[in-house]
Order: C-alpha cells, then sequence, then structure tokens
C-alpha cells in the first residue's frame, strides 16, 4: 500500500515518514494528477460558472498532488541523494506539464473569465475578491490568451526550465560535498576555534584520515575558518574553492546552464507581452516594476558607498598595523573584520558562542513567540520525521487549541543543500467545516554538536534561526480560508518583512535574558556583552548593504538584459558588479555559477526584496521600540494585521493597517547608520 495514497493516520495528519519509500513518490504524483484531472472535468460541466462552482473548486482541487508533491520536493532539498534527484528529473516534467494542461484550458479559462467579467455584482469580501483576480491572473500570466503553437512553446518552455533549474541545484550540491580541504599538521590550524577544529578533526576520522583535519564548503565549517584561520594561503584556497563552485568547465559547470535559463525566461516574458522577465516578475510585486527596483537599490548605494568605503580604508589601515599587509583580498575581509571588531566592540564570535547553546536557543525563541503571540511548543515524539536529527513539536495557541505541527532540522549533511530556509509541509485552508492548520519546517545548517561540546551558535547564526523562525510564525498563525493566499503566499517582496522584523528581538536585552546563558555555568549574558552587541550591530553595515545591493544588481541585469549579450558569464558578472566593487575580483571566480537564490529558488527579479523588506522590518519595529518590544497590543496588531493575513488583501494595505502610514525608509538608514 502506498502510503502517500491512503488517508495518514499520524498525529495531526502529519506526513507518514517512517512509511514512505522513494518508489512510492512517482505513482502518488502521477496519481495525483488523474484526480485533478477529474476534479476540473467536474468544474468544467458545472452550470453556469460561478464563484464557488468555479474558483473555489478549483482553488480547492489537488489536496492529495499537493501534499505528495510539497513532501517530495522537500526531501529533495534536505535530505536528497541520487534515486530522489532521479525521480525529481521525472515528477518537475510532469508537474509542469499537468500545470500547464490546467492553465492553458481553454474551457477552464473562459468559466474563470466569465466569473472575473461580473466581478463587480458579486459583493465579495476581500479576501474573495483576491482570489479572484489571482485566479484570472494566474491563466493570464501562464498563457491563457495564447494561440496556437504559443501555447506549445510555452509548454515546452516551463517543462525546460523546470529541468534546468534542478539540474543547477544538484551540481551546486555536488560541488559542495566533494571539496575538502585537508590539513595535515596543527601549525596550519592557528587561529581557528578549538570546537571547529574538533569537529575537523571528527570528519577526518569519518572520512578515514585520521590524525589530519577536513574542512568543507558547509556553512558551519567554511564561515569559521574565514574568519579565524591565521593561515592566509589556506583562506585563499578555501575561497576560491567556494567562489568556483560549478564554474570549473567541467560537467558540474553551471554557465551554460545559466544562459539557457535565461533565454527560456527571456522567451516566455516576450510570448506573453513583457520586454522582459523582470517586467513580467514584478507586476505582481509590491515594487510594480523594474525602474523603482532600480531606483530603489540605487538610492541606497548613493547612502551605503561612502561608508562603505570609509570601512574598508579603516580594514586596511588595521590590517597594516596589525599583520604588515600591504594588500587586502577578498579572503582577507572576514578574518580581519572579525579582529577590528573585537578590538573596537570587545565582542566576537568565540567570546558570545558559549551564551548561545542551540536547545536553550531554541527555547528561548519559543520563548519569545509565547510572550508575544501566546502561542506554546512541545516537542512530539510519535510525530514521524525524515532524518533522526529532526524534531517535531505540536504548537498551540494562547487557548491551548491546536495551532500547528513545526518541524525543525540544524545540522548539515551530505544530502542537504546549504543555506537556511523555512518551508511547509501543508499549508493552511479551510474546506466547507474542515480547517487544516500548518505543519511547517525550518532547515538550517548550524554547527553540530562534537563529543565534548553541544552545538553552540554564533551570533550571525542566532540572528538565522530567529529569521527563518519569523517567516514559520508567518506560517503557524495563518487563518484565512482559502491556501494560496494563506500564510507566506504573499507578494515576494512582502514575505521577508515577517522574517527580518523578528531578527531584531535578538539584540533585545529582555529577549536575551530568556536564554543566553553560558552553556557550562548558566550564568547570564553579561550586560556589557548585550551593550557591545547592540554597538556591533551597525560594524560594517555599509559593506554589508554595498554587497547585498550589488546582488540584487547583478539578478536585475541577468533578467532584464537580452539574453543574446549574455556570452561569457563571467565577464558579465563582473561589467555588472563593478560600481559596487571595493576590492579587486578575484580570476575566474563568480558567485553566479552558484546562485541557487535566482537560478533554483523564487528569487528570480526579486533578490532586492531583502533590502526591499529591510525598510519594512526597521520602520514595523521602530513602533515595538515605542510601545516596549513584548507589548502586547502592538504583538496582537502585528499578529493580526500581517501574521494571520497572509495574502488576503494587498500588502500596502495590510502595513497601512499595522503601521497607521506607509513605510518610511528613515528607520532602515537610522538602524544601519548610513546617515549622511
Amino acid at each position: 500500500m502506498n502510503p502517500l495514497l491512503a488517508k495518514f493516520n499520524t498525529p495531526f495528519e502529519t506526513a507518514p515518514f517512517d512509511k514512505i519509500k522513494n518508489e512510492h513518490f512517482l505513482p502518488a504524483i502521477q496519481n495525483g494528477i488523474a484526480e485533478v484531472k477529474e476534479e476540473i472535468k467536474k468544474i468544467k460541466t458545472s452550470i453556469p460558472p460561478d464563484f464557488e462552482n468555479t474558483i473555489v473548486a478549483l482553488e480547492n482541487s489537488g489536496e492529495k498532488l499537493s501534499r505528495a508533491a510539497s513532501i517530495f520536493f522537500n526531501i529533495n532539498a534536505a535530505e536528497t541523494n541520487d534515486e530522489i534527484q532521479q525521480l525529481a528529473r521525472e515528477i518537475s516534467p510532469l508537474l509542469s506539464a499537468h500545470s500547464n494542461d490546467i492553465l492553458l484550458d481553454e474551457t477552464l479559462f473562459k468559466r474563470v473569465k466569465a466569473v472575473f467579467d461580473q466581478r463587480d455584482q458579486l459583493k465579495l469580501t476581500p479576501e474573495q475578491s483576491t482570489l479572484l483576480e489571482k485566479s484570472y491572473k494566474s491563466f493570464i500570466r501562464n498563457g491563457a490568451l495564447l494561440k496556437g503553437d504559443d501555447k506549445e512553446r510555452l509548454r515546452a518552455i516551463d517543462q525546460e526550465l523546470s529541468k534546468l533549474g534542478l539540474h543547477f541545484g544538484e551540481n551546486v550540491l555536488k560541488e559542495t560535498n566533494k571539496y575538502e580541504l585537508v590539513v595535515a599538521e596543527a601549525k596550519d590550524l592557528e587561529g581557528l576555534p578549538d570546537g571547529l577544529i574538533e569537529a575537523a578533526a571528527q570528519t577526518a576520522q569519518e572520512k578515514g584520515k585520521e590524525g589530519k583535519w577536513i574542512f568543507t564548503l558547509a556553512f558551519p565549517s567554511y564561515v569559521p575558518f574565514m574568519t579565524y584561520a591565521k593561515n592566509r594561503e589556506l583562506r585563499k584556497e578555501l575561497y576560491i574553492a567556494y567562489n568556483t563552485k560549478s564554474a570549473k568547465g567541467d560537467e558540474l559547470d553551471n554557465r551554460q546552464i545559466i544562459k539557457n535559463i535565461l533565454k527560456l525566461k527571456d522567451e516566455r516574458a516576450k510570448l506573453l507581452g513583457y520586454d522582459n522577465y523582470a517586467d513580467f516578475v514584478l507586476e505582481e510585486r509590491m515594487a510594480e516594476g523594474g525602474e523603482k527596483v532600480l531606483s530603489f537599490l540605487d538610492e541606497l548605494l548613493e547612502k551605503a558607498k561612502p561608508r562603505a568605503i570609509a570601512e574598508l580604508k579603516e580594514l586596511e589601515a588595521f590590517a597594516k598595523k596589525t599583520d604588515g599587509i600591504e594588500k587586502l583580498f577578498k579572503w582577507d575581509i572576514s578574518y580581519y573584520a572579525e579582529k577590528l571588531k573585537m578590538e573596537k566592540y570587545s565582542v566576537d564570535d568565540e567570546l558570545l558562542k558559549p551564551y548561545f547553546e542551540l536547545n536553550r536557543t531554541i527555547d528561548g525563541v519559543f520563548t519569545t513567540a509565547e510572550k508575544l503571540y501566546g502561542i506554546t511548543f512541545k516537542e512530539n515524539k510519535a510525530i514521524p520525521v525524515y532524518h533522526p536529527d529532526v524534531k517535531a513539536y505540536e504548537v498551540k495557541d494562547e487557548k491551548g487549541d491546536h495551532l500547528a505541527v513545526f518541524y525543525a532540522d540544524f545540522f548539515p549533511r551530505a544530502g542537504k543543500r546549504n543555506g537556511a530556509w523555512m518551508t511547509a509541509y501543508r499549508g493552511q485552508r479551510k474546506i466547507g467545516n474542515k480547517e487544516n492548520r500548518p505543519h511547517v519546517s525550518i532547515v538550517c545548517n548550524f554547527t553540530k554538536p562534537t563529543k565534548t561540546k553541544p552545538s553552540l551558535l554564533t551570533f550571525n547564526e542566532v540572528t538565522t534561526l530567529f529569521h527563518e523562525f519569523g517567516h514559520a510564525l508567518h506560517g503557524m498563525l495563518a487563518k484565512g480560508t482559502y491556501g494560496s493566499l494563506s500564510g507566506t503566499n504573499v507578494y515576494w517582496d512582502f514575505v521577508e518583512l515577517p522574517s527580518q522584523i523578528f531578527e531584531n528581538w535578538c539584540y533585545e536585552e529582555e529577549c536575551l535574558d530568556l536564554f543566553a546563558k553560558h552553556y557550562e555555568t548558566g550564568e547570564p549574558i553579561p550586560k556589557s556583552y548585550i551593550e557591545n552587541i547592540k554597538k556591533a550591530a551597525n560594524f560594517h553595515q555599509g559593506f554589508q548593504t554595498a554587497r547585498q545591493i550589488s546582488l540584487g544588481q547583478l539578478d536585475m541585469a541577468y533578467h532584464t538584459t537580452a539574453p543574446d549579450a549574455i556570452d561569457d558569464v563571467f565577464e558579465f558578472e563582473n561589467d555588472v558588479m563593478k560600481p559596487t566593487a571595493l576590492l579587486d575580483p578575484v580570476p575566474n571566480t563568480m558567485i553566479s555559477t552558484s546562485f541557487s537564490h535566482i537560478f533554483q529558488g523564487g528569487y528570480a527579479a526579486g533578490y532586492y526584496s531583502y533590502k526591499w523588506a529591510e525598510v519594512l522590518d526597521a520602520d514595523a519595529f521602530e513602533l515595538f521600540q515605542e510601545k516596549g518590544v513584548f507589548d502586547k497590543a502592538t504583538a496582537k496588531s502585528f499578529k493580526e494585521n500581517i501574521l494571520s493575513m497572509g495574502g488576503k488583501e494587498h500588502p500596502s494595505i495590510l502595513y497601512k493597517r499595522f503601521r497607521g502610514r506607509a513605510p518610511k525608509p528613515d528607520a532602515l538608514i537610522k538602524r544601519a547608520g548610513l546617515q549622511v
């Protein structure tokens, strides 16, 4: 019996990971597609078309398919292997074709259009109006108005794009997994924290290289090595390895894949009547268009670049004074920045890490959510998980009623891609009298415990945990009728507001006092450390802002430039990033070939969203600071107007309801210390 085709007899109907095998996925997807086709047939024969029998029926179709697909693709990101990747190459085109079958169905579109044309007479709620408009636009934006050969070409493009995105990600993961920096002599470990050295020795032992140390391109290994390793040549080696991922001219090279993706996206946009892919994407964003995005990035750069240049000059002087370094290269920045930060603020990651033991920090995140929104978390070992590292929690609301299931997956492994993300195995929605409460997950790559130490987080990892948990809150607190408008299903440049605002609590004494205690002594983090964390919050903000802007501009350039003009990916990237470059480029290194956000994830023509949402989060958190960071009324307003609303209404309306006005950039500029 295929567990994906049966009713889930698990707590809260969670995914039965303990029963699912790889061989179950493809039949479940195929069965789900067949089921949806029958549902669509029924919709097409309901006469006359109305909001319920067409728009709502379409919205509610495909529940089994959606569950099976979400489980499969989440596993492909967090616990993949060769067999799953091969399945993904079969399943992705199937789902793409299925989606096109629906959105290019002329009879179905006529019904949707008939309801849409009556919208002014239907007396719909704002949520219903949003669903109707979104449904109609999804058909238009996916080729419903195309004819004949153009429709078939759109189908072919979508199938090919689904394959190329997977291929891109597989190459990056393979590159990440295959590289090892093997250190044979203890003198080359100078400067590295004891915990990192122990972890590297453990990795070497597991790989049959006893007595040596292995460092990898996984974040918990790469980042601290670049930050603390005194050996400049080894930092250079690791930097080049990281920044030449899928750019070596071998079978894992992504340059041609990038060019193919860009050509297909551009062709798709033009088929639909847009000048370029960015125009197509931004039509459904708060930013509305490419000019507004570029203007936004340019204005920020104008404020950030002078600060970044000044920061670099200070760092150069410090490196020269400290080690006689005449010229800084990219592999020197993290190393000397950390030393300078320690000198200026008496705070660095190694000083702070003992106060951020992972389990205690998770408890702190839960307590912060409870103080703000009244929700509680309790581990439930009866809920199946897909890997022993994963923990599952039942989440209850302030009344003690079931709210959500929350999965937490924190450590790197060969089957997991780098980075951190939030995802859902089931979204929130209501069908008739039944409400599906959400099953959400956060996936990170934090330092694993060793034989002598628990998992201790850097402060940056603490903010990452809070960031992803902010996304999870958006999913868990969802309170809507329609799944496509619920939780994180909002405009892409609005989706980062709940995550980025939650990071702010990491800097607040009232929050840190809840959990920041020394893992050995239990002593609370000293007040002087908290003060220095807050002082250091602006450290190298100019540098970091310029980098984020450069990535946003690169993304926009890729999706506004005619693909035929991009002959050499390396040269194109260099040319685009020259205005923001503060250091000489390193020959043959590039970001593009592992820029998974835009070539595999959903951030194509949307990477600017991180900076855009920073304006929103700084402005929104300013209200919390005015009223009190745990002020119940402010938290209730944020929950009711932002977190629980999903995409029921336009984000600018929701934001104004919370803040009482449109967002202003002043709070971000002040917070980042970018005032002129």
